[in-house]
């Protein structure tokens, strides 16, 4: 079993596995689909290096039944936080599919949460399919701005066009 820390990723924030285990609990019998996203370690307090998986992403028009689940990638943003995937298996089946392994090869974890949901019924998997280490953490995940910058960003950004000209 592989471990992540030597790719950056320390583990995922226990509210994160919480939202995924409750959203694949809602979906079932079909099959739960998100993206997961992070942030460096030291935005939330702790002194190590990397990143952890603090949220997951719903994408609109996501499809599902019980043996898969369908994302519209036009509807996937283009994050420079992206991460991973995670779904459920209905089935319990803490494996990856041909089909998952197919879709593993965009980020760098990839987890996967089976019935009925406990706390123990998921799996993390890089990106050959490998199941590998990822703790939970107790972190407190940054509280998040539709903009992510202010009036004083704006003024500097304008100060700065008025320069180039």
């Amino acid at each position: 079993m592989g471990l992540f820390r030597t790719s950056g990723i320390l583990g995922i924030a226990e509210s994160a596995l919480e939202f995924a285990l409750a959203a694949s609990e809602e979906a079932h019998p079909n099959e739960y689909m998100g993206f997961l996203r992070g942030d460096d370690a030291s935005k939330l307090g702790l002194d190590d290096d990397g990143t952890v998986l603090t949220d997951v992403l719903v994408i609109p028009g996501t499809e599902s039944n019980p043996v898969s689940a369908t994302v519209k990638t036009s509807m996937v943003p283009n994050d420079m936080r992206a991460a991973g995937s995670i779904h459920s298996h209905p089935n319990g089946v803490l494996k990856p599919s041909d089909a998952d392994l197919a879709t593993f090869g965009r980020g760098d974890v990839h987890i996967i949460v089976g019935y009925p949901y406990g706390r123990d019924d998921w799996k993390a998997f890089d990106s050959d399919g490998s199941a590998v280490d990822l703790p939970v953490l107790d972190v407190e995940p940054p509280e998040e701005s539709f903009f992510d910058f202010d009036q004083a960003d704006i003024d500097a950004e304008l100060r700065e066009e008025e320069f180039d000209q």
